[in-house]
């Protein structure tokens, strides 16, 4: 059942190939914890009660309560599977409830520190022209690593002046750039198309022997890039993207359309850059009111 399932959220519900991987990764940890514990039964004889052993199992192991949701969400996910399978009769996940979790607030790159940021090497250096094109893609349209990794240079449309992305679930979306961000694109391509011409990666960025970049790559040129500019504990290409939404709120743009950009098929997905905006009329309320915090 777990290989017809994973066929079926790849195939069916086109789920992207990292969410796969973990759905993959979740529900063999769950039967390596039924073949511990439980005798090796089959997944799909597992009862409520045993699925709520597994979750005091789980924080027993110290995992925290957003692991342990993304755990019980494939568990989920699976279950109805076999339900609709016929399977099973009716699901165990009935009755077992998501742990609560803080409400984090998006980490994001201050814009005096986004400022910093300059590229001021030889216009032939393959490393800084990728690092420049990496961080401002990231930036600038806001959209995920993975996103990155799989545009090709036929996404960007240089009359539109837009890029089309392939998201989760493999949905399309068209975000507007500017022209500096396609000089910046031109000449990267300049760069690597003379240094691989005869690559066989036909992805727009491509890594030091021409392939395909991996998301270590792309990490370790963002969190390098951050590591002179700011001190922000997190310095992933991930910050980047919540970066350039908390910026858009910041400077008034609608969070409606701050949704479309990222591609966010719920609208509460997209509010949790509304607590990095409350952040930002507090400091200057501090800042300048006469009775504020900071008189």
């Amino acid at each position: 059942m777990l290989e017809n399932f994973l066929r079926y959220i790849q195939t069916e519900k086109r789920y992207s190939p990292l969410t796969v991987e973990a759905y993959h990764r979740d529900l063999e940890c769950f039967t390596t914890y039924l073949d511990e514990n439980y005798d090796g039964i089959d997944l799909c004889a597992a009862t409520t009660p045993i699925i709520r052993s597994f979750i005091m199992n789980m924080k027993e192991k110290g995992l925290e309560n957003r692991s342990v949701n993304r755990t019980l969400s494939a568990l989920r996910s699976f279950y109805r599977f076999c339900l609709r399978e016929g399977k099973i009769d009716k699901t165990p996940m009935n009755g077992v409830k998501s742990l609560k979790q803080p409400k984090n607030i998006a980490k994001f790159v201050p814009e005096q520190d986004i400022e910093k940021v300059s590229f001021n090497a030889d216009e032939d250096d393959f490393k800084m022209c990728r690092a420049e094109v990496v961080f401002e893609l990231l930036y600038q349209t806001g959209m995920r690593q993975a996103e990155l990794r799989g545009l090709k240079d036929y996404d960007i449309d240089t009359e539109s002046l837009t890029i089309k992305v392939l998201g989760k679930r493999n949905k399309e979306r068209i975000i507007p750039i500017g022209n500096r961000l396609i000089d910046v694109v031109e000449k990267y391509k300049k760069v690597r198309d003379a240094q691989y011409p005869n690559r066989q990666c036909v992805n727009l960025i491509v890594d030091d022997k021409g392939g395909e970049a991996s998301p270590y790559l792309i990490y370790i040129i963002i969190h390098n890039i951050l590591e002179e500019v700011t001190t922000i504990s997190r310095k992933s290409p991930h910050v980047l993207r919540h970066t350039f939404a908390t910026h858009l709120l910041n400077g008034g743009a609608d969070i409606r359309a701050i949704q479309k950009l990222l591609g966010h098929s719920s609208l509460g997905s997209t509010q949790i850059y509304t607590h990095n905006t409350i952040e930002t009329l507090k400091d200057i309320y501090g800042r300048a009111h006469p009775l504020g915090d900071e008189k």
